[in-house]
């Protein structure tokens, strides 16, 4: 009871000093008391005194700044920067895998990319027809999984029919040609709402293109819809209800990109793009039980998406496999001038492969058995070395970074009193981190910033000991910490606990060095099964 009114106190005060000092025309003592407070600051009353004219004179130059508008594109001068990685100019290449057409087309819908891209290029099967087999499986199981926001249809059929004429004609373009995906609604489309998984925002259009989707319909790829966000990025309720765990529909298939690993679980889409700050790509891509990259910070272009945090975001594909996500990465990521081709097929010798020992050994979770067993498993195949990613950190006040940047970007949204119409409004709601953002001392920012700057130096030193580290994906700060320095981490399916629920385990790498941890990821799915079983309510 009494966290529960500490808690409660704490949302109180957050709220009325946010109010007071945005709304009211003058700022007194008290207020600042109050806003201090927040902040675990004190000073003595005549410092406080002395602060009130500045006070009062930075209000007045807020007011005269929100006169200033602002794009959603608009980013600060302050950027997390990645320096360029061992693989900037690598470009895969793909060995072609015979496949035969099922004759079930709940198989067909359950194929990989590589795969499908086999069969179209082929004429075993149109992109029409493939299209068709997403479009209604989309309209039989959505209904059940609350995965998809706008259903692009005609816009699907119409691309798929050019992507034949032209595959007739023997221009193919490569192996996305006539592939249908989804992506998370956080991208922009023109002619189609971008609601960004928000009530207020549901009817919201921009006339412009995200910059992925650019790439993907360059490559022939069939956007068949839009996928579910939790609500501004925040967990995976959104205005039109909670998205479901495909496994287990009493669950939400987590978030933030809810509907991209929801509707590829599922078979209603071949593919989709996500987006992560803080584990939006692997929490929901191992609720799901598919594979997910988080590639290199910067790697893809995230223009024409919403912004949740400048130094942060990062875009990336949900797929059947980590193959698959291969595939996709080389269309969508920023390429380089004069590529140097490789085989994603060819053995990589010499690979140092580093594990976290401890996150291993004091895993509790139900993920634990199957780490064990997943970690056996490249113990048996690779020569590992123990290893930890560093721990003396204040690790409790990085959240403050990204909060800091939502607040930024959404600030008109928040003074114009949209929050109040967002679904949820609780302790943990997006509604209310963006209030709380109100109150973040840009020094606090600055200071969490110089503190992740030396995480990234000293994370940055294991990858000249290693190539790869195998983890858990969840405990320890292992997600925090890879999402803070910008570190890539392919997330995949390892089996499921005894509730028959899917686990998984990370592999993190070197900046730019997607090829390596995929192909590793590549060798445990060659092996194992479990990114080929798929839930029974869907098949």
């Amino acid at each position: 009871m009494k966290n529960k009114i500490t808690l409660y106190l704490f949302v109180l005060i957050t709220s009325l000093s946010s109010f007071y000092l945005i709304k009211k025309e003058s700022i007194s003592f008290k207020n600042i008391i109050s806003a201090l407070e927040i902040s675990g600051v004190s000073f003595s009353k005549e410092s406080i005194k002395t602060m009130l004219p500045y006070l009062k004179r930075n209000l007045d130059a807020y007011k005269e700044m929100r006169n200033y508008p602002l794009e959603n594109n608009d980013p600060p001068a302050l950027k997390f920067m990645i320096k360029e990685g061992e693989a900037k100019n690598l470009l895969f290449v793909f060995d072609e895998k015979k496949v035969s057409l099922p004759k079930n087309k709940e198989e067909i819908a359950f194929m990989t990319v590589g795969e499908l891209s086999y069969l179209i290029k082929n004429k075993k099967i149109t992109s029409t027809e493939l299209t068709k087999i997403y479009l209604e499986r989309i309209k039989k199981y959505d209904p059940k999984l609350n995965s998809v926001i706008t259903l692009t249809k005609n816009m699907a059929l119409s691309q798929a029919k050019a992507a034949d004429k032209e595959i007739s004609n023997g221009n193919y373009r490569g192996l996305l040609h006539g592939i249908p995906y989804g992506i998370k609604d956080l991208a922009s489309f023109p002619g189609y709402p971008t609601t960004w998984g928000a009530m207020p925002l549901k009817n919201q259009y921009i006339d412009k293109k995200a910059e992925v989707i650019k790439k993907l319909e360059k490559a022939g790829a069939i956007m068949v819809g839009k996928l579910s966000s939790g609500s501004l990025a925040r967990g995976d309720v959104w205005f039109g209800g909670k998205t479901k765990n495909p496994w287990d529909l009493s669950q939400g298939s987590s978030g933030s990109s809810a509907g991209s690993a929801s509707a590829v679980a599922a078979g209603l889409v071949s593919f989709a793009i996500g987006t992560e700050t803080l584990g939006s790509i692997v929490s929901p891509s191992t609720r799901c039980g598919v594979s997910g990259l988080r590639p290199t910070f910067g790697k893809i272009s995230t223009d024409g998406f919403m912004t949740l945090s400048w130094s942060m975001d990062k875009v990336g594909p949900i797929a059947r496999s980590a193959r698959d996500c291969a595939i996709i990465l080389e269309e969508i990521k920023n390429k380089p001038d004069n590529p140097k081709l490789i085989s994603f097929d060819s053995k990589m010798s010499n690979l140092k492969v580093g594990y976290l020992k401890s996150m291993f050994e004091n895993d509790t979770s139900r993920f634990a058995p199957n780490n064990l067993k997943t970690l056996s498993f490249f113990k048996k195949n690779f020569k590992l070395k123990a290893t930890s990613l560093p721990e003396d950190f204040p690790f409790n006040v990085f959240d403050i970074i990204l909060r800091s940047e939502a607040g930024a970007f959404f600030d008109s949204f928040l003074l114009k009193g949209l929050d109040s119409n967002m679904v949820e409004q609780g302790g943990r709601s997006r509604a209310n981190s963006l209030r709380q953002a109100r109150l973040i001392p840009a020094v606090e920012y600055i200071q969490a910033n110089r503190h992740r700057a030396r995480l990234i130096k000293e994370v940055n030193s294991l990858f000249k000991e290693f190539d790869i580290i195998i983890s858990p994906s969840f405990g320890g700060n292992q997600l925090l910490t890879t999402n803070l320095t910008g570190h890539p981490v392919v997330s995949i399916p390892n089996g499921f606990d005894e509730k028959g629920h899917p686990t998984s385990i990370s592999i993190i790498g070197n900046y730019n060095s997607e090829h390596k941890i995929l192909y590793l990821a590549d060798i445990y799915q060659r092996e194992t099964s479990h990114n080929k079983v798929y839930p029974p309510l869907f098949k």
